[in-house]
């Protein structure tokens, strides 16, 4: 289980602290080189490199020797950059590379499930893959089907690579820097709506370890794990829940890979239920990894069958009402806790 460390804190907004982190890893390591699709003279596509291009574009040193550019705007293939990215990581630079939609990633699938994430086994530890993925998925109001995916199943599933799932401005931070510092390929998976909210980010404090999930509100009727921008949904049910006497424990998993599944079995014996949930589809979700190691490992300590949230299997429609009618949110939360406290022999105490 990872710890905060006490520290000074400065209220940022999610995007805002990506970027700090991003000028950062630039600014501390001079092995750092940035790709992606308008990174570079644009700012980013959100804003996360905004003011990048202006210190590590094309410049001069003090004696009036030209410098080569660490952040470059690539053409519009994924595949392209990021084989451009796994060759700079091999050979001895630290690369960022952005992926502007998760959705994106599955025409570079090729270059990061048979390249990116085996080559250190390939090579039998010879060659390290000091590669950072950034990329932003979800649904937001508007967006269709092929700019709404939530990947990180896919991802998860693939050994070799690393994935983080910050939900708070303050772990996006801190993430974003443990991913540069891995030597090891790292996916930080970004949700665009958690973007413009803002909280405190600890700007000072140590690079942390990669791994941990996190236990952020105390309870003893039912666990929900949670990650992402359902983080947030799950606080706020619990609160609901507070009112009528349930006292809903939240993991935050932060890191689906490598997964530490020891907070979780530490919270269900504690409360002997659980609930997970997740933005992405049902079927295949992540959340059926917890619940199969919940029945695994933790049987004789479930009181209740375990309850799953997610979006229904279907696309990702495009019109804001039915996008309000299918995406899982707080009430769909507590509709499952509801459930398993009611489900048949599952006592409060």
């Amino acid at each position: 289980m990872s710890e905060t460390t006490p520290s000074e804190a400065t209220n940022l907004s999610y995007i805002a602290a990506v970027q700090k982190a991003l000028r950062w890893a630039m600014e501390s390591r001079d092995d750092t080189v940035y790709f992606g699709e308008d990174v570079a003279i644009p700012g980013g596509p959100f804003g996360a490199t905004k003011g990048l291009w202006k210190d590590f574009g094309p410049r001069t040193d003090d004696s009036g020797r030209e410098l080569p550019p660490r952040i470059f705007d690539t053409p519009i293939s994924e595949t392209g950059f990021l084989g451009m990215a796994l060759g700079a990581a091999m050979t001895g630079l630290r690369p960022i590379a952005e992926i502007m939609y998760a959705d994106f990633f599955f025409v570079a699938f090729d270059q990061v499930v048979n390249q990116i994430s085996t080559m250190r086994y390939s090579s039998n530890g010879r060659v390290r893959v000091p590669l950072t993925i950034r990329t932003q998925g979800g649904y937001s109001p508007g967006a269709c089907a092929q700019h709404s995916h939530s990947i990180e199943a896919y991802l998860a599933h693939t050994p070799g690579l690393r994935v983080a799932v910050p939900a708070t401005p303050d772990d996006a931070y801190q993430m974003n820097r443990t991913a540069v510092a891995s030597d090891d390929p790292v996916i930080v998976h970004e949700v665009r709506m958690l973007y413009p909210g803002k909280g405190p980010v600890r700007l000072d404090a140590p690079v942390e370890d990669l791994g941990g999930a996190r236990v952020v509100r105390p309870g003893t009727d039912v666990t929900i794990v949670a990650w992402s921008r359902m983080v947030g949904d799950a606080l706020a049910a619990a609160e609901q829940l507070a009112d009528e006497g349930i006292e809903a424990e939240v993991v935050d998993l932060r890191w689906l890979a490598p997964l530490d599944f020891g907070t979780v079995r530490e919270s269900l014996g504690r409360t002997g239920r659980l609930v997970v949930a997740h933005e992405a589809n049902l079927t295949g979700g992540f959340g059926a990894e917890i619940a199969a190691r919940a029945a695994e490992q933790c049987f004789d300590q479930l009181r209740a069958p375990v309850a799953r949230v997610g979006l229904p299997d279907l696309p990702m429609p495009a019109a804001p009402a039915l996008q309000e009618a299918v995406v899982p949110g707080v009430s769909q939360v507590i509709d499952a806790v509801r459930s398993v406290l009611a489900a048949a022999g599952s006592s409060r105490h």
